[in-house]
């Protein structure tokens, strides 16, 4: 596994992986388009743009997918006490408030 590691292509993907991933998903979906529409007769200015917008589309599932990362990188300690300061007020707690609030002033 060690000698993989030194292996530029690789090492190379360890240290971009979003970018790997952009080039490898890209060059999946380019190879699914070429087999599923060889036989359709399209122009090479089509083709073109075909593949431009596969490896577009790519980049944006991997850009999606990679939100939840950023999500991951928040420290645990951030996200609980954001929780805990957000539960303290609910919609709940604040419509019986209110209800409450109403039945005390037309009992008067």
């Amino acid at each position: 596994m060690q000698n993989l590691e030194n292996f530029p292509p690789v090492k190379w993907a360890l240290t971009h992986p979003r970018i790997a991933a952009w080039v490898v998903l890209s060059v999946g979906m380019v190879a699914l388009l070429v087999v599923e529409a060889r036989d359709v007769g399209l122009e090479p200015l089509n083709w073109v743009s075909l593949i431009i917008m596969t490896v577009l589309v790519a980049g944006a599932c991997i850009w999606i997918v990679s939100w939840e990362d950023e999500d991951e990188s928040e420290p645990l300690e951030t996200k609980m006490k954001a929780t805990t300061e957000t539960a303290a007020v609910t919609p709940d707690n604040a419509s019986a408030e209110t209800d409450s609030t109403t039945a005390a002033t037309s009992d008067k």
